[in-house]
């Protein structure tokens, strides 16, 4: 018999993309953390030389970021502050094979406008830019075609963003119902 999927509030589609912002500023330090761990371990003493290792373990260190907050705790940092956390389709805390799987479909956010800017041979900041932010924007709007607004990286993983101030006040909300019930006396005989 499988469970009942749990059906939790999916935070508004500016909520997420504020966070998605907000997540952004964070990992710029774990990248810059990262990229100086790399510098000294390789003795890399200009940008342009060894690039290609250097965003092989860029790629490594954020998914261990979100792989490891998102199966011990649900939330990263950013997701914390916005109060959304990601759990399976029955709400329990994701593994860390699904986190993986998670974080890999989860480039889909970049790939197509990443591809895009190689095969235009676009370079510049400005092209970069629009390109990028075209994309995220335009993946993000599929979200509103889902049928709970959840992602479309989600739903294959089997995962969902949930609202946790919707899902706090719901089980505030049934405890204080449960105290507020008078007691059932037994019936007499």
């Amino acid at each position: 018999m499988t469970a009942a999927p749990f059906v939790g509030a999916a935070p508004s589609l500016r909520r997420r993309l504020a966070c998605f912002i907000y997540e952004g500023v964070l990992l710029f330090g774990v990248v810059a953390a990262a990229g100086l761990v790399y510098a000294l371990a390789t003795h890399q003493r200009h940008a342009l030389v060894g690039t290609l290792g250097l965003q092989a373990w860029l790629f490594v260190v954020i998914g261990l970021y979100f792989v490891w907050f998102w199966s011990r705790h649900g939330q990263t940092l950013a997701m914390r502050t916005w109060h959304i956390r990601v759990v399976t389709h029955d709400g329990a805390r994701l593994s860390a094979a699904r986190a993986i799987a998670r974080y890999l479909l989860c480039w889909i956010w970049f790939l197509p406008a990443l591809i895009a800017l190689q095969l235009a041979d676009l370079k510049s900041a400005g092209a970069v830019s629009v390109v990028l932010t075209s994309g995220v924007l335009g993946y993000a709007a599929l979200s509103r075609m889902h049928c709970t607004r959840q992602y479309w990286h989600d739903v294959v993983c089997r995962t969902q963003l949930v609202d946790t101030r919707a899902t706090r006040s719901s089980s505030n909300a049934a405890a204080e119902s449960k105290h507020e019930q008078p007691a059932q006396r037994p019936p007499r005989h």
